[in-house]
């Protein structure tokens, strides 16, 4: 039985020779971050976490200290959330379409995944109201994405924070997964737990940096339940791995030239993709505003699948079947990595869909 169908595809199906089926920036060398080598150490104190690199995050995101817990990466610190506040019979609401290992967590620990929609027709808008309607006697946490997985868009301050209330009313928390919040405009960035302490924040150096290896992910939340959070990694893997942890530091320390490097990539290649799809009448979707993915659907296809076999088997091009999102008509299309790839595929999947036609 797999708690995350979707982790056991990404990890076990053949990899095409095109594969715009990633959602990570594209990864950092080591030239990308001065100083690495001479950083690297084995052995430190990071108990509860190293201390300069809290202190990094803290800094990073407008929080005090008290307020960060590491992980490794952001699904450990959306596992220790789960883990540290949900038991057997609650309810989880998370939105659909969904990141599939959000899910499986709950499921995991016994609690009951109730669902609300994000709709194709509203833009994919998070929509308070839906929420407020999932609201069950036994609801005790509230997932969603921001910016949305896998649509790439970015939600409202407003409708975060009438999110935040009617949890606040209901007794419930709510987790927000930023994974993809650093690489929206300037000044939708802040995150939802600097705002409000019913909201607890998850993020990594993955998405919006290119630093997969590394392994560094946090979650932001008020003292109390970041203390949670903290004694649930106690019996997950305790602590991080030191010489990730050192050179975590280093790259906030180089945050703004990080950050300037996956500008110029998704700016670049966000072009490229709006020009395709602009292009394409068989396909319609809803233009990110932020992260590096998009989910077109193929207009009067019920199910992409067949399609997504075909550009694999016959034009070596791989993209996430909508099935993984509960959106089968659907594929995700990462658009992080390189430039000429992105190219190769996005001209491969043009002649694919040109076989569609009559």
């Amino acid at each position: 039985m797999s708690f995350a169908p979707y982790m056991q595809w990404a990890k076990q199906h053949v990899r095409p020779r095109v594969n715009l089926a990633g959602s990570n920036l594209l990864a950092c060398e080591l030239t990308d971050l001065p100083g690495a080598r001479e950083a690297l150490e084995l052995h430190g104190d990071n108990d509860n976490g190293y201390p300069p690199l809290i202190g990094a995050i803290a800094a990073a995101y407008g929080v005090t200290a008290d307020m960060v817990v590491t992980a490794q990466g952001a699904s450990g610190a959306n596992f220790l959330v789960f883990a540290a506040l949900v038991k057997a019979d609650d309810d989880v609401l998370v939105e659909r379409p969904g990141y599939d290992p959000l899910m499986g967590p709950p499921k995991l620990l016994g609690a009951r995944v109730v669902r609300f929609d994000r709709r194709f027709e509203d833009g994919y808008r998070l929509d308070p109201d839906a929420i407020r309607a999932a609201l069950t006697p036994r609801t005790r946490l509230i997932v969603i994405t921001n910016p949305h997985n896998p649509t790439g868009v970015l939600a409202a301050h407003s409708e975060v924070d009438e999110i935040g209330r009617i949890a606040e009313r209901h007794g419930a928390r709510v987790l927000v997964d930023e994974v993809y919040l650093d690489t929206a405009p300037a000044g939708a960035t802040r995150a939802a737990a600097a705002r409000s302490p019913v909201f607890i924040s998850t993020s990594s150096l993955t998405k919006s940096y290119g630093l997969a290896g590394l392994r560094c992910g946090w979650a932001l939340a008020a003292p109390d339940v970041a203390e949670a959070l903290r004694r649930a990694r106690d019996i997950v893997d305790g602590t991080g791995a030191f010489p990730a942890e050192r050179l975590s530091v280093l790259a906030f320390s180089l945050i703004d030239q990080l950050a300037a490097r996956a500008r110029r990539i998704l700016t670049a290649n966000g072009r490229a993709v709006r020009e395709f799809l602009a292009g394409r009448t068989d396909l319609e979707s809803v233009a990110p505003a932020a992260g590096t993915v998009v989910f077109p659907r193929i207009r009067g296809v019920d199910d992409a699948d067949p399609f997504l076999e075909t550009l694999a088997r016959e034009f070596e091009t791989g993209l996430v079947p909508g099935r993984f999102f509960e959106a089968p008509a659907h594929f995700r299309l990462g658009f992080g990595g390189r430039a000429d790839v992105l190219a190769e595929g996005l001209g491969l999947l043009g002649k694919a869909l040109d076989g569609l036609s009559p």
